[in-house]
């Protein structure tokens, strides 16, 4: 499974951007999918992370941000909205496959204040 992440960039406090993460290869059996994030300094911590019917925010972002797939297209996204500076880190997105985790190459978010 190989994983193309894009949509990040520089925003305004306020604003908003949405990540798609796109699964290329055998994507069948693909059971869990999410967006972690590291800020400089930072450990990478889990942003948010959906499996078959259920979604787990941060608490940080919950309310802000919302997680969604499209099956067709292989596709999650990560809908941020009402962007803080804190929000600023390198977006990755995850998934696990028969219990082996694939990781996509991150995209940097820069919310300035």
């Amino acid at each position: 499974v190989q994983l193309q992440a894009y949509g990040g960039g520089l925003v305004q406090a306020g604003g908003s951007l949405r990540l798609s993460c796109v699964a290329s290869g055998s994507a069948f059996g693909i059971n869990v999918r999410g967006w972690y994030r590291q800020a400089p300094g930072k450990q990478r911590e889990l942003v948010a992370q959906i499996t078959s019917g259920s979604t787990n925010y941060a608490d940080s972002v919950k309310g802000r941000f919302t997680i969604s797939i499209d099956r067709a297209k292989n596709t999650v996204y990560l809908q941020m909205n009402s962007l803080k500076p804190e929000d600023t880190a390198n977006y990755y997105c995850t998934v696990q496959r028969y219990n082996v985790e694939y990781w996509g190459q991150g995209t940097q978010v820069t919310v300035s204040s």
